[in-house]
């Protein structure tokens, strides 16, 4: 009776031990309605099958989950999945042996991967040199311009597609009552992009991506010196709002009709269409038609899924299957319409051109309309340690500038000097 109890025992061990879903964590810095929708992508894995369980895990901002990251990684005790935001992925990707490369976990699965199934101005950023997909990209915006029609029917002009152009129409902008720029973050949408949309060098060694030895910004060249001093000469001249470094400052001018233009992200379009006080729509960030070359793609802001190291076969097994589930065409349709993040896949794309959704809200595609804009040899993106520092190195400067309290060209020497003083210590830090 004893043997057969045992025996009985075991073979319940051994079931239940043959269907024990593997449990796998994501940590990530989102909130509010993205981390309702989150949450719904976990549900819609787990439900999917059964080898299999996601949780995921808020850590607060992008800044807050990165710094956990890195903190529990350093006591072993890291996620599956962590998000990484634009500005601290070369930390990631630099890291040895925290994250193994989302192509080659997927690969190690069994599943094909194609680099040219995600759309061109995402296609990069999260990749080595080489073009290998090391952070899966997950959600990525654009920064586009979104127009106030109501203020460009008062004013009677259209919409700009160049610099040159927005000049021309801003007194007639200004005259009808409104403001006729403001944008959401310089950083990002004023330097980073205008080095991508004007396919101009951002950074020594090939933008970053070659190597962290040796990499300097280059901030202080004319053209960035000319688009600043165009937006001080715009600001002192009513043209150009500008309200800090804070995302919402410098919205909400915008959402409450005092705006003609603002540059924002494609993201934000959810949100936009509830708290605008009146009908808007979008086209693409400017460019210089002054500048030869001009007019190539934005790169995507936003952030990328790292599978951290350390983790058993099943789990990374797990990592990768969800990957998959991620960027099919019908979970990348959902989470475009859920939160107005683009698409990353040419397939989720065209799925949501087949289901007449930018027929019934055109705005939606144009943030994808401008990744998809031809590249140039320096438009996508950047790669440089200690990125998030050497933002508010910028911010810093930026606010000085149209406070009056530092020149265009002075501020930008500083950017220079400090971020690349920065970019060294990354260097030493990185070991490479």
């Amino acid at each position: 009776m004893k043997k057969f109890v045992l025996a009985a025992l075991a073979a319940g061990l051994s079931t239940s031990t043959a269907f024990a879903a593997t449990d796998i964590t994501w940590w990530h810095g989102m909130g509010g309605k993205n981390q309702e929708v989150i949450n719904q992508i976990a549900e819609k894995f787990n439900a999917s099958q059964d080898a299999c369980t996601l949780t995921p895990v808020s850590k607060g901002t992008y800044e807050e989950a990165l710094a956990a990251g890195i903190a529990a990684f350093r006591s072993g005790e890291q996620p599956n999945i962590l998000q990484v935001f634009d500005a601290g992925a070369a930390t990631i990707i630099n890291a040895k042996g925290a994250a193994v490369p989302a192509e080659d976990l997927i690969k190690d699965a069994g599943y094909d991967f194609n680099r040219e199934d995600f759309i061109e101005g995402v296609r990069y950023f999260y990749a080595d040199s080489d073009g290998k997909f090391v952070g899966m990209p997950f959600n990525s915006s654009a920064p586009i311009m979104y127009i106030n029609t109501e203020a460009f029917e008062k004013a009677g002009v259209e919409p700009p597609k160049t610099w040159e152009d927005f000049e021309k129409i801003a007194p007639a902008l200004k005259d009808a009552g409104y403001i006729p720029l403001v944008q959401s973050q310089l950083t990002w949408e004023m330097t980073e992009n205008f080095f991508s949309r004007n396919n101009l060098q951002f950074a020594t060694n090939n933008n970053g991506y070659d190597s962290v030895e040796g990499t300097e910004i280059l901030v202080n060249t004319p053209e960035h010196v000319m688009m600043y001093e165009k937006l001080k000469d715009w600001y002192d001249n009513g043209y150009f709002g500008y309200y800090g470094a804070g995302w919402s400052d410098n919205q909400k001018p915008f959402e409450e009709n005092k705006v003609a233009l603002w540059i924002g992200s494609s993201g934000s379009f959810g949100g936009l269409q509830s708290t605008a006080q009146m009908p808007f729509s979008a086209t693409f960030l400017p460019y210089w038609g002054s500048i030869d070359g001009a007019g190539t793609n934005s790169f995507i802001g936003g952030a990328a899924l790292f599978a951290l190291s350390g983790k058993s076969d099943d789990e990374n097994k797990c990592t990768a299957d969800f990957f998959q589930f991620l960027t099919s065409p019908e979970i990348q349709y959902f989470y475009h319409k859920s939160t107005g993040y683009v698409p990353v896949t040419t397939a989720a794309y065209e799925l949501a051109k087949e289901d007449g959704w930018y027929e019934e809200q055109p705005v939606a595609e144009v943030g994808i309309q401008q990744l998809s804009l031809p590249g140039g040899d320096w438009s996508k993106g950047y790669r440089m340690g200690f990125y998030p520092q050497i933002r508010e190195v910028m911010e810093r400067e930026y606010n000085k500038i149209f406070a009056g309290e530092t020149s265009v060209q002075d501020a930008m020497a500083t950017i220079e000097q400090e971020g690349n003083a920065l970019l060294a210590r990354f260097a030493k830090t990185a070991g490479n």
